[in-house]
């Protein structure tokens, strides 16, 4: 009698989660621009006293105006004498400190107050998410510019404007993932063996929040800059003689037609910024998103 052999059916070999989430991530080429712009304007940041050829406040009247190239300038000078290059290098630090710490700040407390008056409810909910509407009535650019006017300018009378103008986006994203999450059934064996809020909360709905708010901070920051640039752009940003891109670009308007490049310069770099955060945002969100990335 003839015995036959079982084969094995063909099965595809197992990837790990961190090895799909890098090759979604990785396969867009928008993406991986986004994230060399972004690299070159940490390295920027974080190198720009080595980097800058100049600095970035020195006044230099015989110099005003020069052209680009001219006398070791790079990208010229602006009404001042002040190598445009070198300011340009160090308001990258402006806008990263800003945009971060801003961006920081509004998450932990915006998810704070949303988990919270997501997984308690009846009053709290309804008093935090009222509250949280009323300042949703008011664009974010609007709302931080009044307070921004209020409190004057400055780096952290700025980041503050920022942070309170960007909270409610948090607070009503992670209150509706925490109303889906609390009704899973490990939630509710928690509960039901005694665990307290605070652990359900750190433990359980956080973790399984942590993507989509990953995604909002990525995509929140190029935002910020964007703001911090136009809040800049209108004087109650950063004050000078503090190097930031919004300001530049101000006082660079009234000579676009003499030396553009003391506004264009900082205008491009708003932009790549913002687009590189928002490409990278969106490979995020494609990867983070099972349903988006699909099954590589």
């Amino acid at each position: 009698m003839q015995v036959t052999k079982n084969t094995p059916t063909n099965t595809l070999p197992r990837v790990s989660e961190w090895r799909r989430v890098t090759r979604v991530f990785t396969s867009r080429p928008t993406v991986t621009i986004g994230g060399i712009i972004l690299l070159l304007v940490v390295i920027c940041a974080v190198f720009a006293k080595w980097l800058a050829p100049f600095p970035p406040n020195q006044i230099d009247m015989t110099a005003s105006m020069v052209q680009p190239g001219v006398r070791g300038h790079l990208l010229g000078t602006d009404d001042l004498g002040r190598d445009i290059l070198s300011r340009l290098i160090y308001g990258s630090q402006v806008a990263l400190t800003v945009g971060l710490t801003a961006t920081t700040l509004s998450a932990i407390i915006g998810v704070s107050l949303g988990i919270t008056a997501g997984y308690f409810g009846k009053w709290g909910n309804m008093v935090i998410m009222r509250i949280t509407d009323a300042m949703m009535s008011f664009p974010n650019i609007l709302l931080a510019l009044i307070i921004a006017a209020v409190l004057g300018g400055g780096t952290r009378n700025l980041i503050i404007a920022l942070t309170i103008g960007t909270i409610p986006g948090y607070v009503r994203m992670t209150n509706g993932l925490t109303l889906g999450i609390k009704e899973n059934e490990y939630v509710l064996a928690g509960r039901a063996m005694g665990a307290s809020p605070l652990r359900q909360m750190v433990t359980h709905i956080l973790p399984n929040a942590l993507s989509p708010i990953i995604v909002q901070m990525t995509l929140q920051l190029g935002m910020l800059i964007l703001a911090e640039s136009g809040l800049s752009f209108l004087g109650v940003g950063i004050s000078p003689p503090t190097s930031a891109w919004g300001s530049m670009v101000y006082q660079g308007y009234v000579y676009l037609e003499t030396n553009p490049v003391i506004s264009l310069a900082p205008g491009v770099a708003i932009m790549l910024v913002v687009f590189a955060f928002n490409m990278v945002g969106d490979g995020l969100r494609d990867a983070l998103d099972p349903k988006l990335r699909g099954k590589l």
